[in-house]
Order: C-alpha cells, then sequence, then structure tokens
C-alpha cells in the first residue's frame, strides 16, 4: 500500500484500521508458515544433497582405485588397465643377469644316445671323392629332443607251483597296485594328477592332452579317480605339514573368495617357505580359524594383511606394508596428501636400509638409525591424524563410519609394532607376499575352471596341491613325488623347524 492509501483508511476510522491490520496479519501468518515449510524443505534437502554427495565421493572412489593402489587384483582393472607400474624402488643395477649369477642354458652331453654323422661325399673345389683316412677334423653339435612317445606295457604273471610234498597249490601275489587284468601305470596316473592339480588344466582337456600325447583313452572319471587315490594317501603327510606350522616361528596367513557347490567359500592358506597348507570353508572370519586350527594353537609370528580375525590370536603378528603402500598410494594420488606420500617413500626408505643392511652380512640397523626411522614415522603419523579427524557422531545407532584415510592412520598408529617390524627383525618380510603368492596360483585354478562342484572336490585339490607346493619348495620334482605317492612310496617333506 502507498501512504495515501494508508492515509484515506486512518480517516475512513477505527474500524477500517481494525480490518486493515486483521488482513495483513493473516497474511503474515500464512507466509510464516510457508517460510516454515520452506526452511524444513530446504532442511530435508540439505540433508539429501550431503548424502548424494557422499555416495558420489564413495563411487569416485571406487572408480579411482585399480591394482596400484589398492588390494583390488590386476583382473579388475578392465580395459583401462594401467600401464604396469611396480612399487619397488630403482636398484640402481643394470636390467639382466647380475655379476656372479650361474646363468642357465642346455648343457653338453658326454654320452649322447644317438651319434649321426655327417661327411662330405667329394671336394667343393675339384670333384675328387673322399674316403675315410681323408679325414682331418670333426665339429660336434647337439640336438636335444624327445624320443617318440608311447606307452611301455608290463605284463606281470604270477605263477602257480605244486608242492612235491603235500600237493598244495601257491600263487605268487602281484605287486600292491596291480589289481586289474589290465590298468595304467602309476606315471601315467601322475601325470593326470600333475596336469589337473598342478598345471590347473580341466578334466576333460588333460584327458585330451594324454590322448594326443600317449594315444590312451583316459577318462575324466580315472582322473578323477587318481586325485581321490592321492588325496587318501596324503592324510598323514598333511596332518604332519599341519602339525609343523603350528610349531613354525614364523608363518604367512591369508585368504581368498572362492565358488564351492554354488555357494562362495574361502580358501585359506597357512604358509611358510618350506611348507604350504590349503583348507576351504564356508566363512572368513574366526569361525573358519578355529575350525581350521592352525592360529589359535600358534604361538609364533603371524604374518598377514591386517585382517581383524587374524589380530585376535596370541601371537606376534607383522603387518604387510605392500597393502600400506597401495593405500599410501591412494591417498596421495586421488587425495593429494602430502603425508602419504612421504610416509610411502618412509616405508620404502626403511626397506632399503634392510635390504642393504642383509646384503652386507648385518642382522641389525644401527640404534641411530632406527631412532630416525621411528621418530619420522611418528611425524608423519600426526600429520595424517590432522588430515583425517574422526567423523562426527550422525545421531544413527552404531559408530559413524570413517574415512579411508583416518582408517589407514589409525592402522599405522595403534599397531605401529607389527608394521614396523621389519626393521627391528630381519627375520620379518616386508610383505606378505609369500601367501599372496601360493594363493594365486589358486585363484588362477578357480578362473579357469569357474570354481569347485563339490566341497570334496574343492578338499582334494587343496590336499594335493598343498603337498605338491611343499616338496616344490623342498627341491624334489612334481612329477617324481606324485608317481611315487600312487605307488604307495609317499615321499616325506622335511617339517623340521
Amino acid at each position: 500500500m502507498t501512504p495515501d492509501e494508508i492515509l484515506q483508511v486512518y480517516e475512513a476510522g477505527p474500524e477500517a484500521v481494525i480490518a486493515l491490520v486483521t488482513r495483513l496479519l493473516g497474511i503474515i501468518s500464512e507466509q510464516s508458515q510457508q517460510i516454515a515449510l520452506l526452511q524444513q524443505q530446504n532442511e530435508h534437502l540439505m540433508v539429501r544433497v550431503q548424502a548424494l554427495e557422499a555416495q558420489v565421493q564413495v563411487l569416485k572412489t571406487q572408480l579411482a582405485k585399480d591394482s596400484h593402489n589398492s588390494g583390488k587384483p590386476p583382473s579388475s582393472d578392465g580395459l583401462k588397465k594401467p600401464a604396469p607400474k611396480s612399487l619397488r624402488t630403482p636398484s640402481g643395477k643394470r636390467p639382466g643377469g647380475q655379476p656372479g649369477h650361474p646363468g642357465s642354458s642346455l648343457a653338453w652331453s658326454q654320452t649322447p644316445d644317438q651319434i649321426i654323422e655327417h661327411r662330405p661325399e667329394c671336394c667343393a673345389s675339384c670333384g675328387q671323392p673322399f674316403t675315410s683316412e681323408d679325414t682331418i677334423g670333426v665339429q660336434s653339435r647337439q640336438v636335444q629332443d624327445l624320443p617318440p612317445l608311447r606307452l611301455v606295457v608290463a605284463e606281470h604273471q604270477a605263477y602257480t607251483c605244486r608242492c612235491v610234498a603235500c600237493q598244495q597249490q601257491t600263487t605268487a601275489e602281484f605287486p600292491v597296485g596291480v589289481e586289474a587284468p589290465v590298468q595304467y601305470g602309476a606315471q601315467v596316473k601322475a601325470l593326470g594328477v600333475y596336469l589337473t592339480c598342478y598345471q590347473l588344466l580341466p578334466f576333460a582337456r588333460s584327458a585330451q592332452l594324454l590322448h594326443d600325447l600317449l594315444g590312451v583313452s583316459f577318462s575324466p572319471g580315472a582322473l578323477s579317480t587318481a586325485q581321490e587315490q592321492c588325496h587318501f594317501s596324503l592324510e598323514p603327510v598333511t596332518q604332519q605339514i599341519k602339525a609343523a606350522l603350528i610349531k613354525a616361528p614364523q608363518v604367512h596367513f591369508d585368504e581368498t573368495g572362492a565358488r564351492i557347490a554354488g555357494h562362495l567359500h574361502w580358501l585359506h592358506v597357512a604358509t611358510t617357505p618350506q611348507m604350504t597348507y590349503y583348507e576351504t570353508h564356508p566363512k572368513r572370519g574366526r569361525q573358519a580359524t578355529e575350525a581350521i586350527g592352525i592360529l589359535p594353537r600358534f604361538r609364533g609370528r603371524a604374518v598377514h594383511d591386517g585382517f581383524a580375525t587374524y589380530r585376535t590370536y596370541n601371537c606376534s603378528h607383522a603387518l604387510c606394508n605392500a597393502h600400506h603402500l597401495r593405500e599410501l598410494t591412494f591417498l596421495a594420488e586421488e587425495g593429494g596428501f602430502l603425508w602419504a606420500q612421504v610416509m610411502k617413500r618412509l616405508l620404502q626408505e626403511m626397506k632399503a636400509a634392510v635390504d642393504q643392511a642383509k646384503e652386507q652380512g648385518k642382522t641389525d640397523l644401527s640404534p641411530p638409525v632406527k631412532c630416525n626411522f621411528e621418530e619420522r614415522y611418528q611425524k608423519l603419523l600426526a600429520q595424517g591424524h590432522a588430515a583425517h579427524p574422526p567423523s562426527l557422531p550422525s545421531g544413527k545407532r552404531g559408530r559413524p563410519p570413517q574415512s579411508a584415510g583416518h582408517n589407514l592412520v589409525e592402522r599405522l598408529d595403534t599397531f605401529r609394532v607389527s608394521v614396523l617390524a621389519f626393521v627391528h627383525d630381519f627375520s620379518v618380510p616386508f610383505d606378505n607376499n609369500l601367501a599372496e603368492r601360493d594363493l594365486r596360483m589358486m585363484k588362477l585354478r578357480l578362473k579357469i575352471s569357474g570354481g569347485f562342484r563339490t566341497e570334496n572336490g574343492a578338499a582334494i585339490f587343496c590336499r594335493i596341491r598343498g603337498y605338491l607346493s611343499t616338496m616344490l619348495k623342498q627341491g624334489h620334482h612334481a612329477i617324481s613325488v606324485l608317481t611315487a605317492l600312487l605307488n604307495q612310496n609317499i615321499l616325506y617333506p622335511d617339517v623340521a623347524t
């Protein structure tokens, strides 16, 4: 209203003024309600925007992660796979074999199986024929090749004799394992088990390979039977390996998912440089480790990736710093956090110092060097805590979710003794690569075949594979130990700790 219109209402008397004020109060009340409603909607939308921004950040974080800055396997990198980039720092050495490396090449045989002579028939200049007396020298070259592959058939004949004294008949017994009128021997079956359990070929392809090489009709069912025979015979060996791991001073632990009988199971590994043990279980955590039975009785040092279940057991611990390097790489590259980049370089510097000391025959770093490392580590942790403060309570039940950076800083701080164990004890490795290597081929088996059809099939494969891994670590030949196993002449590994 204009001033003149207000004046006209005033001049019209008190009733006109009351009517005007009443109408204005109604408008104010209506607008106040609208403002309150809009404020409520705005608060709701702000909460929604914050939730969506958090979700977008989570999705961006997931897309930014790959095998070089997280624990994701290289197979998950997809078509936009980055160029391979090792987390190792340059050693300064030239590529290739280092001085003192023995090298490898075909060895000259002093007892060749066949000698093929090549003599010139006549002179290349004038055509004069040569005789054996004209020979003045010889050059030799050797070709090493496979002989024609074929089965060797051994016929066992058990004779029956009659005693001239009592006229009773006695028949000789066939050797152990010779049970059918016609059967395959231990070496053929060992080759089949080797193809399926070590080279990870499916049953059908292994049978096809045996047919192509040897001309034998070795069915997938026969391969399965050979595996079952190995599994049964290896029961005492497996228990011996398991008992030795419990008493070992240091064991690496890890686990990975596996599809068994159409459901998610977990493949667990416990390994040392001399022994390997595999076992599957429907669960990943404590229920599985209790059922397997190694960690509950283990009192040495467990090397692992920080999985919470492992940390609950009463033993010493060492954490895998390869995981920490990848997580620090992610924070440095995607978040731009300087402390993460410097912490990554510090861990690599520690590893280089330990490696150099080992090469020099030392068994420990000097106290000043270790003190310097510890002080720098502590300063970087303080920077990390400042850069990644804990999330405030949201009012919802349970603990508020924390950022990846905060979780990493807390782990590096809370478990610093386990993180830096490799600095103070040279027997402790920098990472958990031993367990990851022993799982890698098992994971490849799952990729090739998609999983295991039955839990029994998974158990058979794990036991045989664990035995082969153990024997290969101790310098044995895979097919030889399988042949001995199928001949009921089991070769036991050295389990002395």
